[in-house]
């Protein structure tokens, strides 16, 4: 995982941060257990015995004494869909000034999606995008191109400097996005989960239908561990505000904690074995732990999907 501190705190070309990201997430890869995935895996492919030899690189075979063959842009056939949850819930925590060390969920979805388009480019992957809090605030489809892939991180850099206040239903918008996506692809979606627990039912119908036409889901869970799931605030008096329906509430955190963290555990285990029972891929993602999860995830993913 790249040392995001060793890095400017401010957040001044998302571009350039999410190629740092993905370039320590390959050096990483080296030691650890996903070290089989080749770091060539951008551009090249391993030469299968009786295939044509024009396109080996053999410059790489010198280097690595292994041949491989240049993989070329009609060669990809996977498409992906990255999704963004907008609401209200998704900013926090609140902050005036997003920074590397000081991200809201929002803010860590956006790197998290940029470092995505950053390793479907070296894959040659088309990429689409769609945001949503109470409207469909954007949507592009699957697309190859730099320009549509600039176009995006545009869109990514307002994301990520942006506020709201609305709230939202998230099976609503997922449903109408399931009728843009035709084409078998990859889905990834960034979403704290908050919904009313009379729409949970809706919600997984939405994630269903998400999955029609052979699609796969992965459904990236992002949340702040340590005040969202162990409730983890100093013992004095707060006012803590429901940032999407205003309502308040004064009490002495330790006071909750240990119910608060019983249910929470129960929340996140009922999540996950309901996407169990629909296949959906569950990745639960705290934002101050890094990215290496959500890119692990896009590349098992991928290369059970191909």
């Amino acid at each position: 995982m790249i040392d995001l501190k060793s890095t400017s705190s401010q957040i001044n070309n998302l571009e350039l941060l999410a190629k740092q990201v993905v370039e320590g997430f390959i050096t990483g890869m080296h030691k650890s257990p996903f070290h089989g995935f080749s770091v060539e895996f951008s551009e090249h492919k391993l030469y299968n015995k009786g295939e044509s030899t024009r396109h080996i690189d053999w410059k790489l075979f010198a280097k690595t004494e292994k041949l491989y063959t240049k993989k070329y842009e009609e060669e990809t056939n996977l498409r992906c869909h990255i999704i963004i949850d907008n609401s209200a819930s998704m900013h926090y925590p609140v902050s005036k000034n997003q920074s590397i060390n000081h991200l809201n969920k929002i803010g860590f979805s956006a790197i998290a999606s940029a470092a995505l388009m950053d390793i479907l480019k070296r894959q040659r992957d088309a990429v689409g995008l769609s945001i949503y809090s109470d409207t469909y605030e954007y949507c592009a489809p699957e697309k190859g191109s730099e320009r549509h892939r600039k176009m995006l991180l545009n869109q990514l850099e307002l994301l990520l400097n942006s506020n709201s206040t609305a709230n939202t239903e998230t099976y609503q918008y997922l449903h109408e996005i399931a009728e843009k996506i035709h084409r078998r692809s990859l889905i990834f979606l960034f979403t704290d989960m908050f919904q009313t627990s009379k729409n949970e039912e809706e919600l997984f119908n939405a994630l269903r239908h998400l999955k029609f036409n052979k699609h796969e889901v992965i459904l990236f869970h992002t949340y702040d561990k340590k005040t969202e799931f162990l409730f983890d605030f100093d013992n004095t008096p707060k006012k803590f505000i429901d940032v999407e329906t205003g309502e308040e509430i004064n009490l002495y955190a330790e006071n909750v904690q240990q119910k608060y963290q019983e249910l929470s555990a129960i929340f996140f285990n009922n999540l996950k074995n309901k996407c169990l029972q629909y296949k959906i891929d569950y990745v639960p993602v705290d934002i101050n732990e890094g990215y290496d999860k959500v890119l692990t995830s896009y590349l098992i993913s991928r290369q059970n999907f191909l």
